[in-house]
């Protein structure tokens, strides 16, 4: 159930921050969002959103309709009320009152993944020797790239998410995500992560830490002792791609998919993959699948004599 104090605006807010940190979508694609709920918003008035019901979002595309707009235009806002509502019923169990809208048929995107040349670039560009801090930089992307963790669960991992769990084939180290609704899962951590994190830790994260008088518990620390934000997150990312010339639409969660991308290139099970996604449903993960079927694809065209 909503609380009193998270109203339309707010909840807005919350899903625009989303957009932009999380899944790093493109100014104009935010701003049409944006304008889409704008809409939303001025037919609700005062209507709390737990109140809505899918005959008030029934009633709502009757009046998009009355304004003469396209059925593009009205299939794209009831898009962005599926996104809306499916981010508020995820972040704080909002009823979703958009089930009964029908969907129609659209190109599905496939996600952009970096190559791993881009990815390694981005790595090495993030460390900077003239300021230490940076390898708190370099030890979150990597972080990214072995876990194929979201930006809100980066900045939420603590110390003690951390751990080493015997194999038969020596120690791993393993890392606790809490994901979606609270849910957790546990992924395991490349060497090259493992070794970045333990370099920030030992170096950097001590000095960070005396500059905050309460005692924190997160591995990732601002300059001030605290955890460090989404928005600090995004814009080290982006910073990284600049400094390693990547030119190629970038955000945290570009990692994300390019993780699942070369763990699927590499020959990796999808149901795997699901797991260490933290994905409800396969039909979710199955999506990157395409990706690597249009790889094979271009391939064989490309190298078979009687491809064409």
């Amino acid at each position: 159930m909503v609380t009193p104090a998270f109203n339309t605006d707010s909840a807005i807010s919350s899903f625009l921050n989303h957009l932009q940190i999380e899944r790093g979508l493109s100014k104009n694609t935010i701003s049409a969002y944006k304008r889409d709920l704008a809409k939303f918003s001025s037919f609700l008035g005062n209507m709390d959103l737990s109140s809505i019901t899918p005959g008030e979002i029934t009633r709502f595309e009757i009046a998009l309709r009355a304004d003469n707009l396209s059925t593009s235009t009205i299939n794209r806002v009831d898009s962005t009320l599926r996104s809306f509502f499916k981010h508020l019923q995820a972040e704080y169990g909002l009823t979703d009152p958009t089930i009964e809208i029908a969907s129609g048929k659209s190109v599905k995107r496939l996600p952009k993944a970096l190559t791993i040349t881009q990815i390694l670039a981005m790595i090495d560009s993030a460390y900077r020797e003239s300021d230490p801090i940076t390898l708190r930089d370099q030890a979150m992307l990597e972080l990214l790239y072995s876990s194929g963790a979201r930006v809100s669960e980066l900045i939420g991992i603590n110390v003690n998410d951390l751990s080493t769990t015997p194999t038969s084939d020596g120690e791993i180290t393993t890392l606790k995500l809490r994901g979606k609704g609270s849910k957790e899962r546990i992924v395991p951590l490349g060497s090259f992560a493992t070794k970045a994190i333990e370099n920030y830790s030992l170096r950097i994260r001590p000095d960070l830490a005396a500059n905050n008088r309460e005692n924190t518990s997160a591995l990732f620390l601002n300059a001030r002792g605290g955890r460090i934000s989404r928005q600090s997150a995004w814009l080290m990312v982006l910073n990284s791609a600049k400094a390693a010339g990547v030119t190629d639409h970038v955000s945290p969660h570009v990692f994300r998919h390019s993780y699942a991308t070369h763990l699927l290139d590499g020959g990796a099970d999808i149901r795997v993959v699901q797991e260490l996604l933290g994905h409800a449903s396969v039909t979710t993960t199955q999506i990157y699948t395409l990706i690597t079927i249009d790889k094979v694809r271009e391939s064989y065209s490309l190298a078979h004599p009687r491809a064409k």
